[in-house]
């Protein structure tokens, strides 16, 4: 554990060698990628059975290593390090097993691309950032690693910036991050001045002990749940992350399910002591997220890029996240961020098969794709159950365990009903998504006829997540964790408190009315879009404006469109004519102007004969002496 610096440290090493020798290695050096990732995640097993180890050993809090950074005596010192708890393994394990796997994967998509090398390297630095994220034990080295998984995304979602489709929205990924990522930085700035650390575990600590004023408190708070929400796609910065589907397929499938977006969840579960202690922060993180969640489950319904009705469903699983953090259920939530990691990257790996064997993603344009993709169609199913919450694939375990975090918490059970309430609508637009796709009639025959099953490069990696996608859930059981060597299972590895650690239980009408909703909402959007899918057309044709406010997104594009445009732009312009008339014009230039209107002036007192510079002497000397005889008088 004291020495995982090293798990990011192999991947910058591999984007230092690409960015200055891909263009003569061979393969332009995607094999150094990811060898060097291969190795990051096999390191990642001695720091599981040291943690392991720990837990066994007593009550375990976590191991930190830090050097001094910075040391001015007498007014501040800066150690930069790493820490290493149950988080941040559970991290550890989902970042680097799935960067290998798209990394592997991007052998057979990517191929032939001319940047192949560039891409390598941009995915290499990204990875690296989002494990140095995680591994952070304070919050200036968290925040500096923040800001370069934004910088990377940026590039990979803008990877083919010849299109101003994709140009748009890696500006708009950037720029929506940006508006968080400054109430993080101010939050940060807030707590050092209260604190005089950066380091997390003492803040959590000085927090916790009502050391850190109330309301500074409860502002740093707000400003870093800003920078969460941001990052996580939480509502109202939301809106980048559809649009981030115009990155590469690979991209897609590393940002959603296991680095930029659940950063935001990482950094709640991290301070969650701290925001605990904040009154109505439980609250208030519950609630962006039932929004975010209510917002994509019907977004969901109506898309048509099969990569966007994927992006909404990951709005739809970081929604369910911050809920089960506001309810205080951290086990919950990182049991699903792990289970999530494996079926998102499943289902974004499925549609970049599909996409590369028919070269359409719109699935108005699919169907009848079973018997031509024998690999991808299963495994695309058992992504898409996963995601739906059926026993006994692992989202079922995972949003079992939010529910019965909802069920046991302090808060109003609108919260548990409104989660209820989202999981058949997820199975119906999960059940559309696998009808339009892979059943149903052909609807364009020239991309029926060439498509064909994905090389093994890219078929394998779908296999694996797979089965991932089924048994890893599994580990919430005590047998399961034991047989990894954890002691107990995935809650109380997580919750391994000095009173015991949390055991896993079921909540019998819970877990019944789940399943029983979800099975509702896959029968029925199986009825509806089976065949020509008329029942769904009906239904549109039933309700147009609905259906075109669930197709655009609400129009909250659109709404903040209308303020930049008219508010925003309109307040710049003020700025600047005030910037230009008073500060510029006048503040500015003013003040030379009007010393060179002195001095030219002043210019035709100068006449050059002696007389009357002599006269001008007398005069001062009168002047001199007679305010100075009355200054007696």
């Amino acid at each position: 554990m004291t020495d995982a610096w090293v798990l990011p440290a192999l991947p910058v090493a591999g984007f230092i060698v690409l960015l200055l020798f891909s263009t003569w290695l061979p393969r332009k050096g995607d094999w150094i990628a990811i060898a060097l990732m291969a190795a990051s995640f096999a390191l990642v097993f001695p720091i599981a059975r040291d943690v392991a180890l720990s837990i066994g050993n007593g009550n375990f809090q976590g191991v930190e290593r830090s050097r001094e950074w910075l040391n001015i005596p007498g007014y501040i010192e800066i150690r930069m390090g790493t820490f290493v708890d149950q988080i941040t393994l559970v991290m550890l394990f989902c970042v680097t097993l799935i960067a290998l796997i798209v990394m592997i994967y991007s052998t057979g998509y990517m191929r032939g691309d001319k940047r192949y090398g560039w891409f390598y390297a941009i995915v290499s630095l990204f990875v690296a950032s989002m494990l140095s994220l995680v591994l952070a034990d304070n919050l200036l080295l968290l925040y500096f690693s923040w800001e370069l998984v934004g910088l990377c995304s940026m590039l990979l979602i803008g990877y083919y910036y010849d299109k101003q489709t994709a140009a748009e929205a890696s500006k708009k990924a950037f720029i929506t991050t940006r508006v968080g990522d400054v109430g993080l930085l101010i939050g940060i700035i807030i707590l050092f001045t209260q604190t005089h650390t950066f380091n997390i575990q003492d803040i959590l600590r000085m927090a916790e002990a009502g050391e850190i004023s109330r309301q500074w408190l409860t502002a740093s708070a707000v400003l870093i749940l800003a920078g969460a929400c941001g990052k996580s796609a939480q509502f109202p910065l939301h809106v980048w992350l559809p649009d981030a589907m115009e990155g590469p397929t690979p991209v897609s499938a590393l940002i959603h399910a296991a680095t930029m977006v659940v950063a935001g969840v990482y950094l709640v579960a991290r301070l969650l002591p701290l925001f605990e202690v904040v009154r109505g922060m439980p609250e208030l993180i519950t609630a962006l997220g039932l929004t975010t969640t209510t917002i994509a489950v019907f977004c969901g319904l109506a898309q048509r890029d099969i990569k966007r009705v994927v992006a909404y469903s990951t709005l739809n699983s970081l929604g369910l996240m911050f809920v089960a953090l506001g309810s205080g259920a951290v086990g919950a939530a990182m049991l699903y961020l792990l289970t999530h990691a494996f079926f998102k990257a499943l289902l974004f790996l499925g549609c970049g098969s599909v996409i590369h064997a028919t070269e359409e993603q719109e699935v108005d344009k699919l169907g009848g794709l079973w018997g031509k993709l024998p690999i991808t169609a299963p495994m695309f199913v058992v992504g898409a159950l996963a995601m739906a919450g059926l026993v006994p694939f692992s989202g079922y375990w995972a949003k079992d365990e939010i529910l019965v975090g909802l069920y046991n918490g302090n808060l109003n059970s609108i919260a548990l009903i409104v989660t209820m309430i989202s999981l058949p609508i997820t199975a119906i637009y999960m059940a559309r998504l696998v009808m339009l796709t892979f059943f149903g009639t052909v609807k364009d025959a020239h991309v029926h006829g060439h498509a064909h099953e994905s090389e093994p490069a890219m078929s394998w990696p779908l296999l694996l997540l797979g089965a991932l996608a089924v048994v890893s859930g599994f580990v919430v059981f005590e047998g399961v964790g034991k047989a990894l060597g954890f002691h107990s299972g995935f809650l109380g590895f997580i919750f391994n408190a000095a009173e015991g650690p949390e055991t896993f239980s079921v909540n019998w009408g819970l877990a019944v009315g789940s399943v029983a909703l979800v099975v509702t909402g896959l029968g029925l959007g199986t009825w509806m879009w089976w065949g020509d899918a008329e029942p769904s057309k009906r239904a549109a044709a039933f309700s147009p404006l609905l259906y075109r406010l669930f197709y655009n997104r609400f129009y909250i594009d659109e709404v903040y469109q209308f303020a930049i445009d008219k508010i925003v732009l309109a307040t710049g312009r003020v700025v600047a004519v005030f910037d230009r008339a008073v500060v510029n014009d006048s503040g500015v230039n003013g003040a030379g102007e009007t010393a060179s209107f002195l001095g030219w002036l002043g210019k035709y007192q100068q006449t050059g004969k002696i007389p009357n510079y002599a006269l001008a002497i007398v005069i001062g000397i009168v002047v001199i002496f007679a305010v100075a005889f009355g200054y007696r008088t």
